[in-house]
């Protein structure tokens, strides 16, 4: 048996952080992060990007080294499966039995690779792309593949078509809904990314569900559609989002669903028990106080400070702009804020030239943006966005003026005011 001040439960960007920033406001008492991995935390978007593409060694990825863990005396205690949770004991159960205590616990331990419930699912060669495990599978099958199959047409599965395009394969793409990335962005963007990716030679289903995978001696040779057309593959990659990991705070009584729900300072309903991350469902005021996860580096490090600065003391309520990143062959998009809901999108540039952004409006406030190879349009659009700025959208439109310059509204102030 052991106990600590602080349990930290996930090892990943969002429980790593909390440990650090712990650290960083002088906390002194004992800290344990506990990680169901057997590996240093370490940084998962570059799986399906540099990593995957075989372009940055997995010592890259390590968010610190073994050495920093130890001399800030947080107790690291890899390959331990949190099953469950006493909050009237104060003690977290590992799956061999072991009890931790604590005196005050995070959360933070994002999701698992939502799987597909279609027969042949469980077949050799169907990959998910979520640990550091699952992309060196990957890697170990990429020499002897041909062709692949991506089903997701979201961020991951598109990172993964364009590494696995880079590497010689013929990569086709299933996506349910009528656009890739449609839950995030809006058409426009959408549109020109399929042409991107089909320029290339990917071949894109979109509007279109998967039957099953189709075997032959246990492994995955295809995948057939719901239309009936079958897809020859070598291998087949999973890419359909993830189930947070939140079932044992859930029969621990935590209120929740799709995630577990926390206040504005990342605790849950469990007296001393917070939540943050992927796996944290939280009223979010850049998308209108509606409750929501965010799948996102940025909100696991907000969160990580955030839940930091409450049990050392100096709590402050979460408040950050969302922001998401993507890098797909010369391509880097970077998103800020949620576009769900805005009434007008204002194209800024041109996208022939691949390098441009899209501006989206609600009642003409600036809510989100979009940028293709153009990081000065994100930096600029962020803080209008931060602002509640209402701009002008031909004015916005015109890539010759910067975005700091752009009138408030008819007749309204300068936004250099908010900026």
């Amino acid at each position: 048996m052991s106990d600590y001040d602080v349990v930290i439960v996930g090892a990943g960007q969002a429980g790593a952080q909390a440990a650090i920033a712990l650290r960083q406001l002088r906390y002194q008492g004992p800290v344990a992060l506990i990680g169901d991995e057997d590996e240093l935390p370490y940084e998962r978007p570059p799986l399906t990007k540099a990593y995957l593409a075989g372009e940055k060694s997995f010592e890259r990825l390590l968010i610190r080294s073994a050495a920093f863990w130890q001399e800030k005396a947080i107790d690291l205690r890899p390959g331990c499966r949190i099953v469950a949770v006493d909050p009237a004991a104060r003690r977290v159960i590992a799956a061999d039995g072991t009890s931790i205590g604590y005196r005050r616990l995070v959360w933070a331990t994002g999701g698992a690779a939502r799987r597909l419930d279609c027969p042949g699912a469980t077949l050799a060669r169907v990959h998910a792309l979520r640990s550091r495990a699952d992309a060196d599978r990957l890697a170990q099958e990429l020499p002897a593949a041909q062709r692949a199959v991506v089903i997701g047409g979201g961020y991951i599965g598109l990172e993964a078509a364009s590494v696995l395009v880079g590497a010689g394969k013929q990569v086709t793409v299933i996506e349910a809904q009528q656009q890739v990335l449609a839950r995030m962005s809006g058409t426009m963007l959408a549109r020109f990314l399929e042409a991107e990716h089909r320029s290339r030679g990917v071949s894109l289903r979109l509007g279109t569900t998967v039957d099953c995978i189709e075997g032959r001696d246990g492994a995955a040779h295809g995948v057939r559609l719901t239309s009936g057309e079958f897809v020859a593959a070598d291998l087949v990659i999973v890419g359909v989002g993830i189930v947070p990991a939140v079932d044992p705070l859930l029969a621990a009584g935590a209120r929740g669903g799709n995630g577990v729900e926390v206040d504005a300072v990342c605790r849950t309903s469990l007296p001393d028990i917070y939540a943050i991350g992927d796996c944290a469902a939280h009223t979010n005021a850049f998308a209108d106080g509606a409750r929501i996860r965010l799948e996102s580096v940025q909100n696991a490090n907000d969160m990580a400070g955030t839940v930091a600065r409450s049990i050392a003391g100096v709590a402050h309520p979460y408040y950050a702009v969302p922001w998401f990143w993507s890098n797909q062959y010369d391509l880097r998009l970077q998103t800020v804020g949620l576009a769900a809901g805005h009434d007008l999108a204002v194209l800024r540039g041109a996208i022939d030239a691949r390098s441009f952004s899209i501006i989206y409006l609600r009642q003409g406030r600036v809510v989100a943006l979009d940028c293709v190879n153009a990081t000065k349009d994100y930096v600029q659009g962020r803080k209008l966005i931060e602002s509640g700025a209402t701009v002008r959208s031909d004015l916005i439109a015109d890539s010759a003026v910067a975005l700091t310059e752009s009138p408030q509204g008819e007749g309204g102030p300068s936004t250099r005011s908010f900026i």
